[in-house]
């Protein structure tokens, strides 16, 4: 089997889109069928040796859609745009003749007069592709507007309402154009950000500069990129510096500065120098191509209100048809009234029983917040946890290397039991070298700093949340929390009870060496408060958000960072190992009900996996927190906790707005059909165009939320 991907034109309502998914997985050699509507993509797996992908292509005309490469065409090579300006004039003469503009209607072959003619041409010009994708639907067993209108304009010629029918195939085409635009304005940010990606790069090969299209570029190859341009691949800067704009990655407003041992991302734009790149990815493995990638599964996924409305349409379609068919016969039938009045009010019934709007409004919602927030560096992976931080009552956040910068220092080296400072800090660091811990990477780098020779350790463990042991010199070794010597039943650990009150008191970690005889000495470390954490905070509980602290690190010291970023001690959750991380979440859920976490990702996994949503912060360059996350903040800037938090609360307002005022207005129009009042015009022109463009606009706002 091999893979299609299609990309569609005229895509705008999701019912309609059906019949085209259903279509195609019917023909010979066709397997899995998946259209992403929000996309605009249609992917199919099928047997070349039984079908080729320009029959698949074929069908998808048929259906009476088009291609990406045909909406490029413009607008004179567009058949469909110049069969509606054709429709239109000749609806437009017709009309003319009708109310005597050019004289008394001549009357050419009875008993069709020449408006009649030119009406019926309008109805031929303007509902071919209408027709068309009726009669798919037909074969798809769909009701969808194009079956409902290919209905209505049959029957309105059926009894000679020539003008009727040539009004309704030219205001529902035009319809159909406008909402196309709409539909495409929606898929936007996701092209504009498959538009970052550089389809050519210049590298270095046998000393020679060359051009290649980016799929030809291989891992361990030098890319070169002058000012201003944009770095073609994910690589690591090999020489030279610059500044580089990284907001199309990672949002963050202000350039970075890269030099030599620098991750860079395909898409962000070198500004100032000269860079040389080694490349660490292949194009389809790029962070940009990821992000895509998960965007777009994003908005295949369905929020749950928008299965809930799908669900509600699948009764409201059939109820409304229901009701214009009894509309149709039951008063010329039982009660000897006129027929005309009552089928065109039936008529009017079936183009109001689309639910286009209804359907297309969280859908559309979703696609826009998901997209403005993805051009924002901020990664939602689907409708259901938008939605979802639209209801947090709480966010859980980690300490280290979330509220902190997570780059430690080691500030005080405290020997006991007449240890040196450099050999109990050669201890430590002999140890830490193999833990990946930001506090190890601390001691590791402070005895670098010192020019330590660090001797090799045997039997390394890793104990989960309390520190570390291996064996040096034929002895036991420990580095971790106070906790682990209390656990180890250590009898000196009295002798480090005053250092460490004053230690943490002063807003420091502290780290015990030692045996399970002898306690060795004390590291202090210390990490600075995240610039803007404080703001970020504040603004947090100004929407009413519920912040606490959840670390491994000490009471004394998590409260000291409490207090200078606003949290306050009383929202601190301390000397957590991971599964008491999972505990606070779930407590934290029993009594607020929708709960966020935020970590580094990887070692608060298990606690992001038990939050009704899980954000990861700072994974630009990190493939697995960017692929287990529900949302994922491509810089450290918790600044963009706020901002979720309201674009969540605004998404699911927008779609609430949409959802009411589609079904308000169909209400209203259904109402006014009986009296008179909504003619088939006005049901085309509000209930149909009017209803999507006007969600589609009211979703469009979410975009815009900073």
């Amino acid at each position: 089997m091999e893979i299609a991907e299609i990309q569609l034109g005229k895509l705008h309502c999701p019912t309609c889109a059906l019949k085209l998914e259903q279509g195609v997985r019917e023909l010979e050699g066709v397997g899995q069928v998946q259209l992403n509507f929000n996309a605009g993509r249609l992917i199919v797996h099928y047997d070349p040796a039984i079908i080729e992908r320009s029959t698949l292509v074929a069908a998808v005309k048929r259906a009476g859609y088009s291609t990406a490469h045909e909406d490029k065409k413009g607008f004179w090579r567009d058949p469909e745009l110049v069969l509606t300006a054709l429709s239109g004039l000749l609806l437009a003469g017709g009309l003319g003749i009708s109310l005597s503009l050019f004289g008394p209607d001549p009357v050419l072959l009875r008993p069709f007069s020449l408006s009649a003619i030119l009406y019926l041409g309008s109805i031929l010009a303007g509902g071919y592709y209408i027709l068309r994708r009726g009669w798919a639907a037909v074969r798809a067993r769909s009701l969808n507007i194009d079956f409902l209108v290919s209905i209505a304009v049959l029957g309105a010629v059926g009894i000679g309402e020539f003008f009727e029918a040539a009004s309704l195939v030219f205001l529902f085409s035009v319809a159909e154009i406008l909402e196309d635009w709409a539909a495409d304005r929606a898929r936007g940010s996701l092209k504009e950000l498959m538009e970052l990606a550089p389809t050519i790069a210049r590298v270095r090969r046998d000393g020679r500069e060359e051009l290649v299209p980016v799929e030809e570029l291989r891992v361990g190859e030098l890319i070169l990129v002058k000012p201003g341009e944009r770095i073609s691949m994910d690589g690591v800067v090999e020489a030279e510096s610059s500044t580089v704009n990284q907001a199309p990655i990672t949002g963050e407003s202000l350039p970075v500065h890269k030099s030599r041992g620098d991750q860079v991302f395909a898409g962000t734009i070198n500004i100032d120098g000269f860079l040389e790149i080694r490349v660490t990815k292949l194009v389809q493995d790029s962070t940009l191509a990821k992000i895509i990638r998960l965007v777009e599964e994003a908005e295949a996924e369905k929020a749950p209100t928008e299965q809930f409305v799908e669900r509600f349409a699948r009764y409201y379609t059939p109820t409304v048809v229901g009701a214009a068919i009894a509309v149709a016969a039951i008063p010329p039938l039982f009660l000897a009234q006129e027929i005309t009045g009552w089928f065109l009010k039936a008529i009017t019934l079936l183009v109001i029983a689309c639910p286009c709007a209804l359907v297309i409004s969280t859908p559309v919602s979703v696609v826009s917040a998901i997209t403005g927030a993805a051009r924002r560096g901020v990664l939602i992976k689907g409708g259901i946890h938008l939605e979802n931080m639209g209801r947090v009552r709480a966010i859980g956040i980690d300490k280290t290397g979330t509220l902190t910068l997570g780059q430690p220092q080691v500030t005080d080296v405290v020997p006991l039991n007449d240890h040196s400072e450099e050999e109990l800090l050669g201890i430590a660091a002999a140890l830490e070298r193999r833990s990946e811990h930001p506090l190890a990477e601390a001691i590791v780098r402070a005895a670098e700093e010192r020019q330590l020779r660090l001797e090799d350790v045997e039997d390394f463990q890793a104990l989960a949340g309390r520190g570390v042991r291996a064996k040096l010199n034929g002895r036991t070794y420990y580095v971790g929390k106070p906790a682990l010597f209390a656990d180890l039943g250590l009898d000196q650990l009295k002798l480090a009870d005053d250092h460490l009150i004053k230690l943490q008191e002063e807003g420091k970690t502290a780290v015990l060496v030692g045996t399970e005889r002898e306690l060795c000495g004390i590291i202090a470390l210390a990490d600075r408060p995240r610039p803007g954490a404080r703001e970020a905070i504040q603004r947090l509980r100004e929407l009413g958000v519920k912040v606490v602290m959840l670390t491994g690190d000490n009471p004394r010291t998590a409260k000291a960072i409490a207090e200078e970023l606003g949290i306050g001690a009383e929202r601190v959750r301390a000397e957590l190992l991971p599964e008491e991380k999972i505990e606070e979440i779930k407590r934290l859920t029993d009594q607020f009900g929708t709960v966020a976490m935020v970590g580094d990702g990887v070692n608060d996994a298990p606690a992001l996996a038990a939050a009704t949503v899980g954000i990861a912060m700072g994974v630009a360059g990190t493939d697995a927190a960017l692929e287990t996350a529900d949302i994922a903040l491509m810089a450290d800037d918790l600044g963009k906790l706020p901002y979720l938090v309201e674009l969540g609360r605004k998404a699911r307002w927008v779609i609430k707005e949409n959802i009411w005022a589609s079904i308000l207005i169909k209400l209203a129009l259904s109402a006014g059909v009986f009296p008179g009042v909504v003619t088939l015009a006005l049901a085309v022109l509000v209930g149909d165009m009017g209803a999507t463009l006007g969600v589609t606009a009211n979703a469009l706002r979410l975009a815009r939320v900073r």
